[in-house]
């Protein structure tokens, strides 16, 4: 009998031991810390739809920037906009409202889209809910052409392939395309079309909003306007952005794409400068893109942005760079279709006639349309593949004014970037003009009719990416001891005075919004702006 109580008493044991191993292994799947949401969320309608599992919280925890984790209390997936108006509307009426970030495709670089011990709502839920023509649809009016109301949820590149279905696609786009349009459109969504065409939030005729209050708004200009011009750059302040109505234009085939390089910053810089003069929307002979970038001796000439330059020219690039230090390359291009297919050629040239690049240093190729706007995607699939694309990414993307662009130049490209050796990702420098962007918008930029991007675009290891993040501080410094008024984009600031300094003179009207449209701080504490002390 003993013998039998024993051996029952070991079986026991052994279950108990493989049961404990097996909850560790699928740990994964176990919830977590469902005491600290309220409890009657937990028995309300949408109940369903929040998550507390390891998985869906670990993957919420950590952005595109691998620097920042901070884990929430639960993951809500929603089925439509109506269930992130209830989440937020039953946060508003809590006496103790818990903090909700909208989350896209997680491409922030210091937690800006998490939310600390609250909820994230995983609008890539949403996307697969609203697949096809539900999430993306082409229309046209008379008062506004054709447009396409898209889904906030829904990332760019798809937008791009929905809308070439029609012979269609936006005029403004960024450089990385599997973004989501809530995401850029809540900071403004910017890349080479900028100078001619404006930021993301400059085409945007329409936005569906649900507010801090969990109210549902429809905004225009003429509509709701404040609110409107509001969410537009507004760092999801204000409310979470479920649908925009973006401008369109017809589509062309492809493009010529062109770069040249430069030993001189100030012929480099003058070049650009003139180039994006020449920006009329109806202008007969103009450019479709520009941008600027650093080629450095410790960089790749084919970074992850794209591959350009011919093999058999690297040696005689790379002499340039070690006999120099930095070349500028100068990047343009320039869309055509078969009905200006016979005269691209001939614009391109009277557009780039008496330009003061490195004679024998002009590249071009020709590609199709879609290849050139997701240029970067195939760089960012060789890296998935080496495991170089989820480290580290210790960014820093500042607006320049132009008037003191030589003086950055001379101080950070030249003076510290050179010194510390480390920079090996690229760096963007390319200007951009002031009457593209609408004051209205929350977005900030430099009170200049020209300013430049300066895009630090840094991939580090898990242990020395506090060397970048030294030398963007350095920067920084130095640009505040210069008297250079340099804006953040993608802002990351830690103390309410930073942010109060980046806004300058629309602080007040934005603190006014957020009280209006967010009176009890809900959303997007990752930003840090309302609740940084």
């Amino acid at each position: 009998m003993l013998h039998y109580k024993l051996t029952a008493l070991t079986h026991l044991i052994m279950m108990i031991f493989i049961i404990s191993r097996l909850m560790s292994t699928i740990g994964n799947s176990k919830p977590l810390n469902t005491f600290l949401l309220p409890p009657k969320l937990l028995d309300h309608d949408v109940a369903n739809k929040l998550s507390t599992y390891q998985d869906a919280i670990e993957s919420a925890s950590t952005d595109y920037g691998n620097i920042v984790k901070q884990n929430p209390v639960a993951v809500f997936s929603p089925s439509s906009k109506e269930d992130i108006a209830t989440l937020i509307k039953f946060a508003y009426n809590c006496s103790a409202p818990f903090s909700i970030a909208a989350k896209g495709h997680g491409h922030s670089v210091r937690g800006q889209a998490m939310a600390k011990n609250g909820v994230v709502v995983d609008m890539m839920s949403l996307r697969e809910q609203r697949k096809g023509s539900d999430g993306i649809i082409v229309s046209w009016n008379q008062y506004l052409g054709f447009y396409a109301d898209v889904g906030g949820e829904q990332l760019w590149i798809d937008v791009l392939h929905a809308t070439l279905e029609h012979g269609l696609a936006p005029v403004s786009w960024t450089d990385y395309l599997y973004l989501t349009i809530g995401g850029t459109l809540s900071n403004a969504g910017i890349s080479g079309q900028t100078f001619r065409y404006g930021p993301q939030i400059n085409n945007v005729y329409e936005v569906d909003v649900v507010t801090g209050k969990g109210e549902l708004v429809t905004c225009s200009p003429h509509n709701n306007s404040e609110l409107f011009y509001a969410v537009l750059g507004g760092l999801g302040q204000f409310g979470i952005i479920t649908r925009a109505r973006v401008a369109l234009e017809l589509a062309p085939k492809r493009v010529k794409w062109v770069r040249m390089l430069y030993s001189d910053f100030s012929a480099f810089s003058r070049d650009q400068e003139r180039l994006i003069s020449i920006n009329g929307m109806k202008a007969n002979i103009t450019l479709d893109y520009l941008e600027g970038s650093l080629l450095l001796n410790h960089g790749s000439l084919n970074n992850w942005r794209s591959s350009f330059f011919p093999q058999s020219d690297f040696s005689r690039i790379i002499s340039q760079i070690i006999k120099h230090g930095i070349i500028y390359c100068l990047e343009v291009a320039k869309n055509y279709d078969d009905r200006t297919h016979s005269t691209v050629d001939k614009e391109l040239q009277v557009l780039l006639k008496g330009l003061s690049h490195i004679p024998g240093f002009m590249f071009e190729k020709d590609v199709s349309f879609v290849k050139f706007l997701d240029r970067v995607r195939s760089g960012e699939k060789k890296l998935q593949s080496q495991g170089l694309w989820e480290v580290p990414h210790p960014w820093l993307n500042l607006f320049v004014p132009k008037s003191r662009i030589i003086d950055f130049d001379s101080g950070v490209f030249k003076d510290i970037v050179l010194k510390r050796n480390i920079t090996t990702g690229p760096v963007l420098v390319y200007p951009m003009n002031h009457e593209k962007w609408n004051d209205r918008m929350s977005a900030v930029i430099p009170d200049e009719d020209t300013f430049y991007t300066i895009g630090f675009l840094h991939s580090s290891g898990f242990n020395d990416w506090e060397a970048y993040d030294d030398q963007n501080k350095e920067i920084l410094t130095f640009c505040d001891k210069a008297g250079i008024n340099v804006k953040q984009y993608l802002p990351h600031y830690t103390t309410k005075e930073d942010w109060i300094n980046h806004f300058g003179s629309k602080w007040e009207t934005f603190r006014q919004r957020k009280d209006r449209f967010d009176p009890k701080r809900i959303l997007s504490p990752g930003q840090r702006i309302f609740n940084s002390i």
